[in-house]
């Protein structure tokens, strides 16, 4: 019964909780390492107990694994016996009362006005022809005007493009859609873009090339961009533009949108929107951005501060 488990587990949470393809292959890793545990113990998943679940946990910790990882692999194992409980696949869930580790709370690593400056200025000079230049000036314009997700970016469709958009529509996680503003530098930069993309296509489908519904289409698997092919190229950028690589990733864009707006007077509700964040909670890490504001407002207002 335990080889079914994982299978139509995961296949109810894309069905019934359009859980995104990177959720879904989070899960079945975090559980496959949770089942080969319990096996090496002569246990399973519908035998296991309370405490079979606890000692994983704790063998884990001793693994030296984060409080994040071990966190999100005992969200994994809630979610599965939820799901054997309500399926009828056990009588009882015997992780439902374990309390997790909690995770560290870190602010995130974000980039200056300067440094985002010079890894577009570095999008525009580096490429082996004005097409590399253009998709790469188009990428990080993107991503930093809208804090997308890589995933989200690296997918979009061309159809999203069409018409010189004010308003970009983007689906996230969970296939929930929002609408986010494109600045002028981003509308320009797509439309350079689409251009040289749309002729590549033209030329495509001349060949008898099959054509791409994608924004920035590859000739890999996925059809698009991968996001592990940015990540590389996003490393690229920040050697040529002078910024310390180590301090640049797809998300680190996507915080310095956050930041930057919240730097300068945006509301949090505002940027959770654009971030797609299901919850505000996830937003308010960005708080200590407000709160530093908040102070230089009083040191520099109220009469009392002054010397």
């Amino acid at each position: 019964m335990t080889a079914r488990w994982l299978p139509v587990f995961l296949e109810a949470m894309a069905a019934e909780r359009g859980a995104a393809s990177n959720t879904l292959a989070a899960y079945a890793r975090d559980l496959q390492d949770f089942t080969a545990w319990l096996a090496a113990k002569n246990l399973g998943p519908e035998t296991c107990q309370r405490a079979d679940v606890e000692a994983y946990l704790v063998d884990c910790d001793d693994a030296g694994l984060a409080k994040a990882t071990r966190a999100r692999r005992l969200s994994a194992i809630k979610q599965l016996y939820r799901f054997a409980f309500e399926e009828g696949l056990r009588a009882d869930n015997p992780a439902v009362q374990i309390t997790g580790p909690g995770r560290d709370k870190r602010l995130p690593k974000t980039l200056s006005v300067d440094e985002v400056d010079r890894l577009l200025a570095a999008a525009e000079t580096l490429g082996r022809n004005d097409a590399d230049r253009a998709r790469d000036t188009c990428l990080m314009q993107l991503l930093y005007a809208t804090g997308m997700r890589v995933t989200e970016l690296v997918s979009l469709p061309a159809a999203a493009a069409r018409g010189d958009p004010r308003m970009l529509l983007i689906r996230g996680k969970g296939g929930k859609e929002r609408m986010v503003p494109l600045s002028p530098p981003a509308r320009a930069a797509l439309a350079d873009w689409l251009a040289l993309r749309d002729r590549a296509e033209d030329a495509a489908r001349a060949a008898r090339k099959p054509s791409s519904p994608h924004l920035f289409p590859s000739r890999g698997k996925a059809g698009h961009l991968t996001r592990h092919a940015f990540y590389m190229r996003i490393k690229d950028l920040a050697v040529h533009g002078g910024v310390p690589p180590a301090k640049v990733t797809p998300h680190t864009l996507r915080h310095a949108f956050a930041t930057h707006l919240l730097q300068n007077g945006a509301d949090l509700r505002a940027i959770q929107t654009f971030l797609g964040h299901a919850d505000v909670a996830t937003t308010e890490i960005y708080t200590h951005v407000l709160e530093e504001r908040l102070k230089d407002l009083v040191l520099d207002h109220h009469p009392l501060a002054r010397d």
